[in-house]
């Protein structure tokens, strides 16, 4: 099996959470056969507006050079987010708005509907932790997450999501459950080709 350059970020911004632990165990395993970089978006130091939009150029700060470079070094990308109101915390979000630029992860053409993808050649998977029942959260409340950073995020910049899975209830989680999970996150890293 070739080795792959494996990105994981943590989206969780606590310095403590499952999201870190669940984030660290699949870098852990992973980097038996892979060369694996770890992020977690709550060390990372910007300002998290995009104040003008894409109407004014705004200088990248150090930490947001470091996670574009990180992303162009993938091949595939494995994202540890947790569930706040419905979808992803809002540093994820801010970092997503701040890197995620035209010219970066897609580019309008002239004349064309549909933008250039810039990232194309890239997997992701997507790991997900949440209070609610997961089955409640996609089938009844929406997955509005999945949207989000699949279809809006990912999709737009070429980035093919191969996989989502889903950890919860958390709040009521004993240590035997996040055992389980740990070791699910474990088998996920062990599948990466």
């Amino acid at each position: 099996m070739p080795m792959k350059k494996v990105l994981v970020i943590n989206a969780n911004p606590k310095a403590n959470s499952l999201c870190q632990s669940l984030a660290d165990q699949y870098a852990l395993v992973a980097a038996d056969n892979h060369s694996v970089e770890q992020i977690n978006i709550g060390d990372l130091h910007f300002e998290i507006s995009l104040n003008e939009g894409y109407d004014k150029v705004t200088d990248l700060e150090p930490d947001l050079v470091d996670f574009q470079k990180k992303i162009l070094d993938s091949e595939h990308i494995v994202i540890v987010s947790p569930v706040w109101w419905g979808t992803i915390p809002a540093k994820l979000k801010g970092a997503i708005d701040r890197a995620f630029l035209p010219g970066f992860s897609f580019k309008y053409v002239t004349g064309k509907t549909m933008q250039e993808k810039l990232l194309k050649g890239r997997t992701s998977e997507l790991i997900i932790t949440m209070d609610s029942p997961p089955f409640w959260y996609k089938y009844i409340q929406g997955n509005a997450i999945y949207k989000q950073l699949k279809q809006a995020i990912l999709d737009f910049s070429g980035i093919k999501n191969i996989s989502s899975t889903y950890f919860g209830p958390v709040i009521h989680s004993d240590r035997h459950k996040r055992q389980a999970w740990l070791k699910k996150v474990a088998e996920l890293a062990r599948r990466v080709r």
